[in-house]
Parts: C-alpha cells; structure tokens; sequence
C-alpha cells in the first residue's frame, strides 16, 4: 500500500496503524503531532487509527534546545 509521509511517498504492508508507522521510522508517539488527511489526531488515537491506500500522513516532531 503507498501512503505519503511529509510528502514522500511510502510503500508499506497492508494493516499498518499509524503507531506502526511511527516505529518503523524511529519516532515516539509522545513526541510527535500527526496529521492524516488534513485531521490532527490525538494520541489515543494513533494506535487505533489504520493507514489506507493513499493517505496523506504529516508528522511534526519536537526538538529541544536553547536557553
């Protein structure tokens, strides 16, 4: 199945949630925002919430830093 991820396209396995996504890329849910269609999606919902061909997943990740 291709889905885009920050406008990259991606091919993954069928039955893929967004959690999964999040692992295969190295990220923690509790440090990102994800974006599905145009939808901010809370946390609670990432694990639940199931990838389908075609959609548009944008991820923003936090990076600490300065004074």
């Amino acid at each position: 199945m291709k889905v885009a991820v920050n406008g990259d396209s991606l091919e993954l396995p069928p039955e893929r949630s967004l959690v999964q996504l999040l692992e295969q890329l190295k990220l923690k849910p509790e440090l990102v925002v994800v974006e599905l269609n145009l939808k901010i999606l809370k946390r609670e919902e990432l694990a639940n919430t199931m990838l389908k061909e075609g959609d548009q997943v944008e991820i923003v990740h936090f990076v600490g830093g300065g004074r």
